[in-house]
């Protein structure tokens, strides 16, 4: 019989233009700049993330699974959920437009660049959790770093990059945004469609699972295995964690 005991999954990294060297304390620091560290596993419906800025990512919009399947066959689409862990002074996420345009007027701003002064602009604050549903307009803005659960797509149509030489998908991307969505912060529960995430803090011991833990702060123990910020563990049943640790508690859906 399969063992039920947690186990750990191992990342794969990212170096990416817009990365950091400093990783410390959820990953060694490095000579490259490292952007995005992925944790998934055969099957799993999620795709977990841990990301590091140094400059702004490229505004964009991701499709919803009926979008997906018209546009990119075989892809799923893309809602998403980001836990900020730490930020520098002045450190800003765009969600939605500040306020109504149409269809047109958000190509116009995209292609001339006034799309930066048209996005609605916020405060990065650690702590704080964002659930983005797929349509939503958004950028990740430089000195952020944050945990990332998503449905297990990489389906991204860039609007607006800032001159870097890529491609940019403002026909598909227009096509599947929602203008009017202005997403606020979600607190420490997110129930979607696609998965269930709950930011836990525990000083002691507490019981969770079944489910993925993605430890975001501190150390400890599951079931007398060590563990601290950085790991995601794959808990197949009810574990008791221990130590003083923050952590996202996350499943996906059936739904």
């Amino acid at each position: 019989m399969a063992s039920a005991s947690p186990y750990q999954l191992v990342p794969t990294a990212f170096e990416k233009v817009w990365g950091s060297t400093q990783l410390e304390p959820w990953f060694p620091d490095s000579d490259k700049k490292m952007g995005e560290f992925w944790f998934t596993e055969p099957g799993c419906p999620l795709l977990i993330k841990f990301l590091f800025t140094t400059e702004n990512l490229s505004v964009q919009v991701h499709p919803n699974d009926e979008q997906a399947a018209r546009l990119e066959p075989g892809c799923r689409g893309k809602t998403e959920m980001w836990h900020i862990l730490r930020a520098e002074p002045g450190a800003k996420l765009a969600m939605g437009l500040k306020s109504p345009l149409t269809p047109d007027e958000v190509r116009a701003a995209c292609i001339d660049g006034s799309i930066m002064d048209r996005l609605r602009w916020l405060p990065a604050i650690p702590g704080e959790t964002w659930y983005i549903p797929a349509g939503t307009i958004h950028a990740i803005g430089a000195g952020i770093t944050l945990a990332e659960v998503q449905q297990n797509s990489d389906v991204t149509y860039r609007l607006y990059d800032y001159g870097r030489p890529r491609e940019m998908h403002l026909d598909k991307g227009l096509s599947v945004s929602d203008l009017d969505s202005r997403p606020e912060p979600a607190g420490n529960r997110v129930e979607s469609p696609y998965f269930r995430a709950e930011i836990i803090r525990t000083k002691r011991s507490q019981s969770v699972g079944p489910g993925y833990l993605i430890v975001t702060e501190g150390s400890g123990g599951i079931e007398g295995i060590r563990i601290h910020q950085g790991h995601v563990w794959h808990l197949q049943t009810e574990s008791v964690i221990t130590g003083t640790i923050d952590a996202i508690i996350t499943t996906g859906t059936n739904i």
